[in-house]
């Protein structure tokens, strides 16, 4: 990983700090810093605020990375805040490039929990933010549809007061 020249450059170099990941990623570590924000990005987020970022139902997409242990260190953190970015639709070709919302009653079958409901902080598409943590079901089932894409937002609605979770 990396470069001889890029070794050579970061070696006794005092503008950079070199770690292994099982201390980059530590959420203990993460949480000393004051007012960390950390922003990461998902595939789908459901009614309640579970965040899958992994896999496309069954499909596997990527890795966890660091997500949850950011988002864990930004809880810790002084006065941190936890962001789950993401577009309101995706465009699958799987579809056709037909138009799919990302912010669904439910994960699809398969899909890898990456975040769950109990650690999402905030939730942001173009169409706004969505506070998670702390808020009642109800109040996060609001939230959540608010910030999907308005061409979804009725169905949602209704898929949501069908379950009676509004």
């Amino acid at each position: 990983m990396g470069t001889r020249s890029l070794y050579d450059w970061i070696d006794d170099n005092p503008g950079i700090e070199f770690h292994p990941v099982d201390f980059v990623n530590n959420p203990h570590i993460i949480g000393k810093n004051d007012h960390l924000v950390s922003i990461n990005a998902c595939l789908q987020v459901d009614f309640t605020g579970q965040i899958c970022s992994e896999s496309m139902g069954w499909k596997q997409y990527t890795h966890p990375g660091g997500q949850l242990d950011f988002v864990d260190g930004a809880f810790q953190s002084k006065g941190g805040v936890s962001i789950i970015a993401m577009q309101a639709v995706a465009r699958p070709r799987s579809a056709g490039g037909e138009m799919i919302s990302k912010v669904v009653p439910n994960i699809t079958p398969g899909g890898i929990i990456t975040t769950p409901r109990s650690c999402a902080d905030y939730v942001i598409t173009e169409f706004g933010v969505a506070k998670i943590k702390g808020q009642s079901v109800r109040q996060r089932v609001k939230n959540i549809i608010k910030i999907a894409h308005p061409d979804f937002r009725d169905e949602l609605h209704s898929e949501a007061a069908r379950r009676n979770l509004i």
